[in-house]
């Protein structure tokens, strides 16, 4: 284990001080910033990218160099509804949740970050009554458009004794990789138990750190992100805020994630199902509470990067026209550690109308409306949102028609014909 005494910072769960390194990814600027034309020749602001895991509890974690404030701005530019692959999955999810807990017209869902509606919009189609907390307020006025309850707002201890205050606690109470998004997490997870009602139920989905670990999933690594979490550290840190874990789902979304279920500590009616001891058990055979675990992870990475590296340089010296699929955060992580910009990558292209038109932050590639390949039909299409790739691939099936090609970065290189 690397030992690095590079940013003087302590456990955002346990005040452990932190002294090893998980991985260091270089200088990246925030994932979600997209540059608009007007700024492209601004100073644009880099930090470093490098998880610590602590000793004590096993959080992965990074430093908080931006408040979320700044970067869940008016002009957030995420919309959840873009991907086909992610409603099929939140609509599957709020028809699971109305059948298992019985949800009708007198319950009350809360989703905290609920994005431009998404996921609330399938509860609202049975009349369930909901409410959004978003603190985007370009997303959230997508979701006040489709007529969803919204509230411009931080989720935290504050607001959270607002909601039971003003009655208006949750029978569900929803977070979509939104766990991992918040610094102060102690606060965040001690709102979760304000607002939550004496019976009712939490649930929380975030990327696996064994799945980022085994599939060599780095990108899913940045600044948004502070926390990378294993079910052993969920468990620890819903525990000490009196939120009893009583069972968990392991789902595909994100490359690989879980979901956890959570109820009040005196809540004896939902018992604790056998999949939390086998996931604990699994954890812990796969090393997850090992710190040697995380060394071998630099290696991977860096692998992965000279093998992508290569390919682009034997493409281009080919004359080979490569562009990208998507703008997501995560292949801002990619492109920025790998030193690709449009020497390598002449644009890429995104269905979100809010990011065409604008630039990667940090490499500068420009984002351009799909209808571009149609017209300059490259040979080669790098797929940067690799986790929902069957969908992109069956979308852009047509490139097939002049010779084009798909190219995977992550776990591994893959081109697909």
């Amino acid at each position: 284990m690397v030992k690095q005494e590079r940013v003087a910072m302590s456990c955002r769960f346990c005040n452990t001080p932190l002294k090893n390194i998980f991985i260091s990814l270089g200088l990246s600027p925030l994932s979600n910033a997209y540059i608009s034309r007007e700024r492209l020749y601004e100073m644009e602001p880099f930090y470093p990218l490098e998880v610590y895991v602590c000793h004590n509890c096993f959080l992965a974690q990074l430093a908080e160099f931006e408040m979320p404030k700044n970067i869940f701005s008016s002009e957030y530019a995420y919309f959840s509804s873009f991907s086909d692959t992610w409603l099929t999955h939140c609509r599957q999810y709020a028809e699971k949740m109305i059948k298992r807990f019985n949800l009708n017209h007198k319950t009350f869902v809360v989703e905290i970050a609920s994005n431009d509606g998404y996921l609330l919009q399938y509860f609202l189609k049975h009349k369930i009554p909901v409410l959004g907390i978003e603190p985007a307020k370009s997303t959230a006025q997508a979701a006040m458009a489709k007529g969803i309850p919204t509230e411009i707002v931080f989720f935290d201890t504050t607001y959270a004794q607002r909601l039971a205050r003003s009655r208006k606690k949750a029978d569900l109470l929803i977070g979509n990789n939104v766990l991992a998004h918040n610094p102060n997490l102690n606060d965040f997870v001690e709102g979760l138990r304000i607002a939550l009602k004496p019976k009712g139920i939490i649930t929380m989905e975030f990327p696996h750190i064994l799945k980022i670990i085994e599939n060599n999933q780095f990108d899913t690594i940045y600044h948004e992100h502070f926390s990378y979490f294993s079910f052993y550290t969920a468990q620890k840190i819903f525990i000490s805020h009196g939120i009893v874990l009583f069972d968990v789902e392991e789902i595909p979304t994100h490359g690989g994630s879980l979901r956890i279920y959570g109820r009040h500590k005196n809540d004896n009616e939902k018992e604790i199902t056998s999949r939390v001891g086998e996931l604990l058990e699994r954890e812990r055979k796969a090393g997850l509470l090992d710190l040697g675990t995380y060394c071998n992870f630099k290696e991977k990475i860096e692998a992965a990067k000279r093998n992508l590296l290569l390919f682009l340089i034997k493409a281009k010296n080919a004359g080979k026209k490569v562009v990208g699929y998507g703008a997501p955060a995560k292949g801002n992580t990619l492109l920025n550690f790998c030193g690709i910009r449009s020497d390598f990558l002449d644009y890429t292209v995104d269905r979100n109308p809010h990011k065409q038109d604008k630039y990667l932050p940090g490499t500068h590639i420009p984002i351009r409306d799909p209808k571009a390949i149609v017209k300059d039909k490259p040979d080669y299409i790098l797929i940067l949102p690799w986790n929902i790739k069957a969908e992109i691939i069956k979308q852009m099936a047509f490139i097939r028609s002049w010779g084009g090609k798909f190219v995977i970065p992550i776990p591994k290189l893959e081109i697909i014909e």
